[in-house]
């Protein structure tokens, strides 16, 4: 059985990035790739399927809703992008955007701060190279700063209530790394995002508001997307549990990264326990996030983002894989003499 839930955990993570019928689908594949592995690990029951059918609803309703403001919304926030555009210089907007949307995701939800990113792409209109890095980093920053509350994303919601900490445990306890991390994610907006040019200005897309069949198609893709997690996750458990639960947290810091085909709240509530200690703990959730914007499936912000502004599997990993890596040698060389 761990051998065909390996081979399974491989085509999760290399057919979005090779197989163009997969990539466009990505939300289907994932929920029936994850449906055949529950089966496959003989954890299918009925009870987890109403779970399953269950979580995902306040989440496909908070896309919905989000979708619907983003419509209604869409002319007012852009002349406020534009405005502000016009009176700061581009890299510097650039960098704020970046460094703001991680910030207010813990307070507005990841979902909604990816939706805001949407609009803020949409009115730059910028080249497309410079327009895949702006997203990538963005949903990198919205996917850290989410954790920093319960109210941001799922994982950081899953981890308080296990550990039955406060509502600011997480901002206490990762809080300085995170914010070190967005003034990265930042900067290096800054650096690699390129202006417009009036031509592209003049040229690229419209921002056509979508219709509300589109919202609320999007919003199914994400109910089935999260169900799908759902069965992943509670499928790879023999793998996790045979090898990553005892791990040491130097190790459990680098194999972590398989949360960018994964769900990484599922990941936590397998790993995290209250015995574990701080520096434990950050080792095992700064892994968890910050691989979570390496690959398009990492987070909910980059499966709505890469959606909605049509980035393939391939265009995000060329620059997402990267510059995850980097990051996460950044954090475990902070840590490294702390945990060894």
């Amino acid at each position: 059985m761990i051998s065909i839930l390996i081979f399974v955990f491989l085509l999760v993570l290399f057919l979005p990035l090779t197989v163009n019928i997969v990539e466009n689908n990505l939300e289907v594949f994932l929920f029936f790739m994850g449906l055949l592995t529950i089966i496959i690990s003989g954890g299918f029951t009925e009870a987890l399927f109403a779970k399953a059918a269950q979580d995902p609803i306040k989440i496909a309703v908070a896309v919905f809703i989000a979708g619907l403001l983003f419509r209604w919304l869409q002319a007012p926030l852009e002349r406020v992008i534009n405005g502000c555009r016009r009176l700061i210089p581009h890299r510097l907007f650039i960098a704020f955007s970046v460094l703001f949307l991680g910030l207010i995701s813990s307070v507005i939800t990841a979902i909604i701060a990816a939706l805001v990113m949407v609009i803020i792409v949409t009115t730059l209109k910028m080249d497309r190279r410079s327009e895949v890095r702006f997203v990538v980093l963005s949903c990198f920053s919205i996917g850290l700063g989410a954790a920093l509350t319960p109210i941001g994303e799922p994982l950081a919601t899953l981890v308080v209530g296990k550990l039955h900490k406060h509502f600011f445990f997480l901002m206490q306890l990762i809080g300085p790394e995170v914010f070190v991390a967005l003034l990265m994610f930042s900067i290096l907006a800054a650096l690699l995002v390129k202006p417009p040019t009036f031509q592209m200005q003049i040229t690229k897309r419209s921002n056509k508001r979508e219709g509300y069949e589109d919202i609320f198609v999007r919003a199914l893709k994400i109910y089935f997307f999260v169900m799908g997690l759902e069965f992943l996750g509670e499928g790879f458990e023999p793998l996790i549990n045979t090898f990553l639960v005892n791990l040491n947290p130097a190790l459990l810091y680098w194999i972590n990264m398989i949360s960018a085909v994964l769900d990484n709240a599922t990941l936590s509530a397998a790993e995290v326990s209250r015995t574990m200690g701080p520096i434990t703990l950050k080792a095992i959730l700064l892994g968890l996030l910050i691989s979570g914007g390496m690959l398009i499936p990492g987070n909910i912000p980059n499966i709505i983002s890469a959606g909605k502004l049509k980035i393939t599997s391939l265009e995000w990993a060329k620059f997402g894989v990267p510059l995850g890596l980097i990051f996460m040698m950044i954090f475990y060389l902070s840590m490294f003499k702390i945990i060894l």
